[in-house]
């Protein structure tokens, strides 16, 4: 096992029971980035996607890059900014359970280099809709939620939407972000068993051992 793995999260927040152990706030101010202490999570979306993330993954270290404040909105230079962060600060999986309708040139670029330096990212993707960023940046594995996924259960969809589906909770509200919190858990459970798997390989873990492989489809059970 190893003992130096860090999680990152960037979203609105978190409670202070969650054994969060790092965290800075990204901000645009007058369309200048800033960057502070956080702030308490008043959307409460952060707290959710940790709670989801946390039953997956265990105890293990949480960074958390806050991006959003009161309004479920960010923007890409923000997470841009939370992720760098999150990378400086050692990180080797981070969870983004957002998505942003447009392509920026910014966040493209800070999602590959933070890959390129190992970060493993893993971000939310709606069921059904539009693309959405940075889920469909190369290399990011993008997870939804999946209803027929019980509590440590994942599925393979290797659809046009996602890679990966994930337990989404009894509530089933933000099924996405929570799926992807889910998977991201599980992701850091894995890695902290086998540290020196790569993005690849961790792929490949998942869908071998997923519960459910390829879209939901009415009437018709997964062999």
């Amino acid at each position: 096992m190893v003992d130096n793995l860090r999680v990152g999260v960037i979203d609105s927040g978190f409670a202070a029971d969650q054994g969060v152990v790092g965290a800075r706030r990204f901000w645009l101010e007058d369309g200048v980035l800033r960057e502070g202490e956080a702030q308490p999570d008043r959307l409460g979306h952060g707290q959710a996607v940790l709670a989801s993330l946390q039953r997956e993954s265990g105890e293990v270290p949480v960074l958390l890059a806050q991006v959003f404040s009161d309004q479920g909105s960010t923007s890409a230079l923000q997470v841009a900014a939370g992720l760098f962060w999150l990378a400086e600060q050692g990180v080797q999986v981070v969870n983004l359970s957002l998505g942003l309708q447009q392509d920026r040139p910014v966040l493209r670029q800070a999602c590959a280099e933070v890959q390129a330096a190992g970060v493993l990212l893993c971000a939310s993707s709606p069921a059904q809709g539009n693309a959405v960023f940075p889920a469909c940046y190369p290399g990011v594995i993008r997870v939804t939620g999946d209803a027929r996924c019980a509590p440590g259960q994942w599925s393979w969809l290797g659809s046009a939407q996602a890679d990966f589906g994930g337990h989404v909770g009894e509530r089933g509200r933000a099924g996405a972000s929570l799926g992807c919190a889910a998977l991201t858990g599980r992701i850091a459970a894995l890695l902290r068993e086998q540290p020196r798997l790569e993005r690849q390989q961790v792929c490949a873990w998942l869908q071998a051992h997923a519960a459910y492989h390829g879209p939901e489809r009415r009437g018709v059970q997964d062999a």
